[in-house]
């Protein structure tokens, strides 16, 4: 029995030392971009492809395109509007260029943009197109990943209910926290109060 205590001792620490290591792992989490705007703010189009911990060495090519929403009978264009390539961001000419500006991360995990300044012609689909070129050893496999984004612009930014809610609540657990102190303030005193009286009574 004594020898096994050493060994579920070490067993415990090696578990716990795995636990902080995967802790301690950069986490990406793929979360959907907005899809409304407000007229004259800036807005961004989240653009998110994980990559796991051994294709971190890789090279990343971004193109962000943009097309007119689709009207019946008739094709959009669409038209490259940025780009990421050879480590840098690069605007490109055409109607977007001086109000676009990159905000992805370092790692290019994230691969976002944001329009400044939106107008009401922003409105439309996006496209993020992001091609990885993985460093390995023997061999360099790609892969291509897609997003779409459909905007629209709107003059003022919807009601948010979820917050809404959030700030009704909280106003009541205030009024009920401050309920709650005034009676316990009220008992207090009652309890002080009846003690005085015992003490004047009791002569003590």
């Amino acid at each position: 029995m004594n020898m096994q205590t050493p060994s579920r001792v070490h067993l415990h620490i090696v578990v716990f030392l795995v636990c902080l290591v995967q802790l301690s792992q950069p986490v990406c989490v793929d979360i959907p971009s907005g899809t409304e705007a407000v007229l004259g703010k800036m807005m961004k189009l989240t653009c998110i492809s994980c990559m796991k911990r051994e294709e971190v060495k890789s090279k990343t090519h971004v193109d962000w395109y943009y097309m007119t929403k689709a009207e019946e009978d008739v094709i959009p264009d669409k038209t490259l509007i940025y780009k990421y390539e050879g480590d840098f961001p690069m605007e490109v000419d055409g109607p977007f260029k001086g109000r676009l500006m990159w905000d992805g991360s370092q790692d290019l995990q994230d691969l976002s943009i944001s329009i400044v300044n939106v107008t009401y012609n922003d409105s439309g689909v996006y496209e993020c197109h992001v091609l990885r070129q993985f460093e390995f050893d023997a061999f360099t496999p790609s892969a291509y990943v897609f997003k779409n984004i459909t905007l629209r612009v709107k003059e003022e930014a919807s009601l948010d209910t979820t917050a809404l809610y959030s700030e009704i609540m909280m106003y009541l657990l205030l009024v009920f926290l401050t309920f709650w102190l005034l009676i316990e303030m009220v008992y207090c005193y009652r309890k002080i109060s009846k003690s005085d009286e015992l003490v004047q009574d009791t002569g003590y």
